[in-house]
């Protein structure tokens, strides 16, 4: 059994603000973002990112339209420094994103990080000590006036540095470690300190940050200190209050949100809540729930699933499924009474009208997911077990989309039915839906080929009754059919799996796609011998899976734009 808390816990004190206001606040702007995915979350890895996925992830940041990202620890190793050089001296920072990078207030270190941000057009130097009792006695040793101290003689190096490189707008972040366990007075002197040391005006303001490092009690009591300097703070003209909650208690969400109403302007997390111990705050799900409530959040999120995807194979850890907004499953209902409300609410939605589908608190459609994974069917609706029995019949195992993908399939065959559906019959629904689709577009075979240190296809394909020859080079056979295919189609995930067993066994591929201007996914599968082989038959197939729901005449532009992208006609 749990030990009584009472032996071994103190509960945290309130905050004296009787006359607190934050309750009757509601937020009505988007605070500014800034993303530690590359720094904070980096670190929070198995393994950290290499400079290829760093580079890929803040690209993606900077689509989303965050316009502050911290990009590294460049004095924590050389990997670090050369990731921020490569960024400014590359030339891949856009004029309206500023980077920002973190160094712990020590001389030697912050030297070191300055130099990897010289040449920046404007660039944001985050400074930290611990100011929390345990930290200052038990950890450094310091009374409060030398962490004070050390505070304020680093943000003077800092600003004699900056001042040698006057062409970089230089902006001071400064952040007490451990806020949310540091007296207020405290907390409020250091940071009254730092604003003084640094000669900041309401034109050249610092950035306060202060983070729920540890967070420590209910999410009210967060907002009740932030309230408490946003009011205290000797120069509140001169400063950006920011945020940092973490997710200790599982209220990082709620944190955000309150200390906005309480004063903050400025919000620090990672998409999709990943970072140290539990996570920092997940800037998506945070983001969304402004813009369910009529608040524009400046970022698009329009592509949820390609953001997702992207995140997932640069950070190497999954989303979870019922993750807020993102997750797989979290569109879709297996309960009966779910299911039918939600087709009624769907029914009954006007376009012009404010959303009210029952069970969805945001609109698919505006994060670009379609409507078809929102009703499914599994083992409790008594028509489910697909997956296991593909896989116990057939040896085929489904990714986890595909299987909510094609239970649809399943779904409307049962309803016209009414009837068990057996093995036999399910392998029949999948072939025919996934293996031999209505073509537009016949695959008829392929040559591969090396090309340097690229890979060539050669595609032999058929459309309206005419024999055509594509080429295309990429760094695999994926990407050179997609290049063949004149670049138009998506490649939004691919797994493949075996068939059996031994030299006869077959390989599976399994592909999502998307094409420009067609909003949805579809997957494709193919079955074959050669993986490659079943690679290519994938793609076609899910291709043909798109043009068989769209009108015939946008159906002929897409296999207009094909052939265009015809370097040879047999």
């Amino acid at each position: 059994m749990l030990k009584q808390p009472n032996t071994k816990y103190r509960s945290f004190p309130k905050v004296q603000l009787a006359d607190r206001t934050w309750p009757d606040r509601v937020i009505t702007q988007a605070p500014i973002w800034m993303s530690t995915d590359l720094r904070d979350g980096n670190q929070a890895l198995f393994e950290p990112m290499t400079a290829e996925r760093k580079m890929r992830l803040f690209k993606k940041l900077v689509d989303i339209g965050i316009k502050e990202i911290e990009v590294a620890f460049p004095s924590a190793s050389q990997t670090e420094f050369d990731f921020v050089r490569t960024l400014i001296d590359g030339g891949h920072v856009p004029a309206d994103v500023t980077i920002e990078v973190l160094t712990q207030a020590r001389e030697h270190l912050i030297r070191r990080t300055m130099a990897s941000l010289y040449g920046a057009r404007r660039a944001i130097v985050h400074v930290y000590n611990a100011t929390a009792r345990p930290f200052r006695e038990i950890v450094f040793g310091m009374s409060p006036d030398q962490v004070i101290a050390m505070a304020v003689s680093s943000v003077k190096l800092v600003r004699e540095l900056a001042e040698a490189h006057p062409k970089t707008e230089w902006v001071l972040e400064y952040s007490p470690e451990a806020f949310t366990g540091t007296e207020l007075e405290f907390a409020r002197d250091i940071c009254d300190a730092v604003v003084e040391a640094w000669g900041a005006t309401p034109e050249r303001k610092v950035i306060l940050n202060l983070p729920a490092t540890v967070e420590m009690a209910t999410p009210n009591v967060y907002a009740d200190q932030i309230e408490w300097m946003h009011r205290n703070l000797s120069r509140r003209d001169d400063i950006v209050l920011s945020v940092h909650p973490h997710n200790d208690r599982g209220s990082a969400i709620a944190a955000a949100e309150l200390a906005l109403m309480a004063g903050a302007e400025r919000v620090e997390g990672c998409l999709f809540g990943n970072g140290e111990r539990t996570g920092n705050v997940d800037l998506v799900t945070l983001a969304l729930n402004l813009y369910t409530q009529g608040v524009d959040p400046g970022l698009d999120f329009s592509n949820i699933n390609d953001i997702a995807r992207t995140v997932e194979d640069c950070i190497r850890l999954p989303i979870h499924p019922r993750h807020p907004y993102v997750g797989d499953l979290v569109f879709t209902a297996f309960s009966g009474s779910h299911q039918d409300a939600i087709k009624k609410g769907l029914a009954h939605q006007r376009p012009d009208a404010f959303w009210e589908v029952p069970y969805l608190p945001i609109d698919p459609a505006d994060l670009g997911r379609s409507y078809d994974a929102i009703i499914r069917v599994n083992s409790q609706s008594g028509k489910g077990g697909i997956a296991y029995l593909l896989e116990s019949a057939y040896g085929l195992s489904l990714p986890r989309r595909l299987q909510v993908e094609f239970s649809s399939v399943v779904q409307r065959h049962a309803d016209a039915t009414g009837a068990e559906i057996m093995p036999d019959e399910l392998w029949r629904m999948f072939s025919e839906e996934y293996l031999e689709p209505a073509t537009t577009i016949r695959y008829l075979e392929h040559h591969l080929f090396e090309h340097g240190a690229a890979q060539g296809m050669r595609l032999m394909l058929e459309t309206n009754g005419r024999r055509i020859t594509l080429m295309g080079e990429g760094n695999g056979p994926i990407d050179a059919v997609v290049h063949a295919l004149g670049g138009m189609v998506r490649v939004q995930s691919y797994e493949e799996r075996s068939m059996g067993q031994g030299s006869d066994a077959r390989a599976a591929a399994f592909v999502e796609i998307a094409i420009d201007d067609i909003p949805g996914i579809r997957y494709g599968a193919g079955i074959h011998a050669n993986i490659v082989t079943a690679s290519v038959l994938a793609i076609v197939g899910a291709l043909n899976r798109i043009l068989n729901r769209i009108e015939p005449e946008a159906r002929e532009a897409v296999v207009a734009m094909l052939e265009k992208s015809v370097r040879q006609v047999a």
